[in-house]
């Protein structure tokens, strides 16, 4: 039988609603979240995203101050400005959006941000506060992962997991976190041997590795949980995910799509954050 489908549309809608009355009482209380997003340059699909985002935030009640910058803008400039906005009171998050523009170093960007402004949760900071398990802010795909994966009902106490993929903003954090739940975590990646037999053992498996389709469904085990974390798009403008859908559906239990499945998670995390940065502002946590 084919799998479940993860719907993670529906879901960042119900986690919307809430956020939006949670931010209606903080208002009451005389504080507006704010969050600053920065963007460098004229990259199209970053302009999706960052449109997406303060759309979104809109729709919840929070504030967005938008800084849109030149492809030509410089470093130094851009430092400037994160800096400004580590110091305004009024900006609860900060958002840069990725990739930079080349000459641009994106760690220092990335560590110059506030780690209580970090909504985001790129900061080594907050990476770390993650990895022993106290996290201050989780990144927000892979907040929206193990969001979904509760609301597929899977159990990870003792469940074998299988992470492709190893950055910073995806892979690491969904293995500290997978490993918080009492999973039992192999991360793969471009030089792991014999990719399909690890996956084929895993009753989980989070693809994050940004290649069209590069996982194929015959490796899926029979019943596991698939949350597909890419987002690819073909030659003919299909969007599809890391996964081959369809051939992993007949053999999974459950699995997200692409699209609809993580991306709309991802943003409704990083209103999470800002809420809770607002939250902790305000001192009601």
């Amino acid at each position: 039988m084919a799998a479940t489908i993860i719907d993670g549309k529906a879901l960042a809608a119900r986690i919307r609603a809430r956020i939006a009355q949670d931010v209606t009482r903080l208002c009451s209380r005389g504080v507006t979240p704010g969050l600053a997003v920065v963007l460098v340059g004229d990259d199209p699909a970053s302009q999706i995203y960052v449109r997406g985002k303060t759309r979104a935030c809109a729709e919840v009640g929070v504030k967005t101050f938008d800084h849109r910058l030149g492809a030509d803008t410089s470093e130094a400039a851009l430092l400037d400005l994160v800096a400004r906005l580590n110091d305004d009171a009024n900006v609860d998050g900060i958002l840069v959006q990725l990739p930079l523009p080349a000459g641009i170093d994106e760690r220092k960007v990335l560590r110059l941000v506030d780690p209580q402004k970090d909504v985001d949760g790129f900061h080594p900071t907050n990476l770390g506060l993650l990895m022993v398990g106290e996290p201050r802010f989780v990144a927000c795909t892979p907040f929206g992962v193990m969001k979904l994966l509760e609301e597929a009902g899977t159990e990870l106490t003792g469940a074998r997991a299988v992470v492709i993929g190893r950055s910073n903003i995806v892979g690491k954090p969904v293995a500290s976190l997978l490993l918080a739940a009492n999973a039992t975590v192999t991360v793969c990646h471009s030089k792991t041997k014999n990719l399909a037999e690890e996956v084929a053992r895993a009753d989980v498996v989070v693809a994050a590795v940004g290649r069209p389709q590069a996982i194929k469904g015959a490796w899926i085990k029979e019943g596991a949980t698939v949350i597909d974390v890419g987002t690819n798009r073909l030659d003919t403008g299909k969007l599809v995910g890391d996964v081959e859908f369809e051939a992993a559906r007949a053999r999974a239990t459950a699995i997200t799509p692409v699209p609809g499945g993580v991306g709309p998670m991802t943003i409704a995390m990083l209103l999470e954050n800002t809420l809770l940065a607002a939250t902790r502002r305000a001192r009601l946590t």
